[in-house]
């Protein structure tokens, strides 16, 4: 396996970075807004902005499928990108790309663009998916999704690392090419898991510099942790690797002593998703609050 860079550190004034999910959905769903949210968040405080993801979603919605067919969704790399320019330091994570929906070689082409003209602040977040129907429409197969994520993974990291790419495997081979621009970080962006199954926690340890769970409360997030550890037990974690980071978008209200509480729990990074807020406007209260009543009260 190709080795990955060292994560991004914490600030040393504090325990837990903050994120904010959603810069490409609901009320971000348009580029001023994107600019706009992003800008702010950096100003208040926030370390990161994230993107989720849905290509296609069921019409009508059924089960498991998250929001409604309607829901405006940016996709990642244009949000990033828009975000990139609006801001200085802010880092762009995907949180997640599906990403046996995406053929490898395009998307490294697309997250490499987004490094490049960020100068080097893409996280890249992934996932395996859940909605058969999404795959169904798109034409990917719904079956080895796990498998075919970890080799799409392995041919993008030789893509953005390799002198001269190449890769041979189950899913995706090629050789004797060449694809530009790189990132601008080395060897490549820090990568994140996504996943709440033994499965993904195994996938984390062993690819990624971080794990991402999404809409956990405290209980729900000591066990995924606990998953993680036992995970450990089970896998090798390459020492390139380094320390596994823990984000965690929560579920439910998130006051300065909840913060302690995940931070304790250790979590490193938490990404609050408020993109069910109606408006740009109250999602910018809410951004401002949030950077006063805890932000800064860390």
């Amino acid at each position: 396996m190709i080795a990955a860079p060292p994560y991004y550190p914490l600030r040393k004034e504090a325990d837990v970075l903050f994120g904010l999910f959603g810069i490409n959905m609901g009320p971000c769903a348009s580029g001023l807004a994107v600019a706009r949210v992003a800008r702010l968040a950096e100003a208040a405080g926030f370390e990161s902005v994230w993107t989720g993801e849905h290509v296609v979603l069921p019409d009508p919605q059924v089960p498991p499928s998250p929001v409604a067919p309607q829901t405006p969704m940016l996709d990642p790399a244009v949000a990033l990108a828009v975000a990139a320019t609006a801001t200085k330091r802010l880092r762009l994570g995907t949180g997640i790309i599906i990403l046996p929906q995406r053929n490898p070689a395009v998307l490294a082409k697309e997250l490499a663009s987004v490094d490049v003209v960020s100068d080097g602040r893409l996280i890249f977040g992934l996932g395996i998916g859940y909605l058969k129907a999404e795959f169904d429409a798109l034409g990917a197969p719904f079956s080895d999704k796990g498998a075919r994520a970890l080799e799409y993974l392995e041919a993008m990291l030789a893509l953005w690392t390799m002198e001269h790419p190449s890769y041979a495997g189950r899913f995706v081979s090629f050789a004797g090419i060449d694809a530009q621009p790189r990132p601008v970080q080395r060897p490549h962006p820090p990568i994140v898991i996504g996943g709440r199954s033994p499965q993904a926690f195994g996938r984390a340890l062993t690819h990624a510099n971080g794990w991402y769970g999404f809409a956990l409360d405290l209980d729900e997030t000591a066990a995924c942790i606990a998953g993680l550890r036992a995970a450990r037990a089970a896998h090798s974690r390459p020492s390139a690797l380094g320390e596994l980071h823990i984000s965690v978008t929560p579920r439910g209200a998130l006051t300065l002593d909840v913060v302690r509480r995940f931070a304790d729990l250790g979590v490193t990074r938490l990404i609050p998703a408020w993109m069910s807020i109606p408006s740009e406007a109250a999602l910018v209260e809410r951004l401002n609050r949030f950077g006063d009543e805890v932000i800064a009260k860390l």
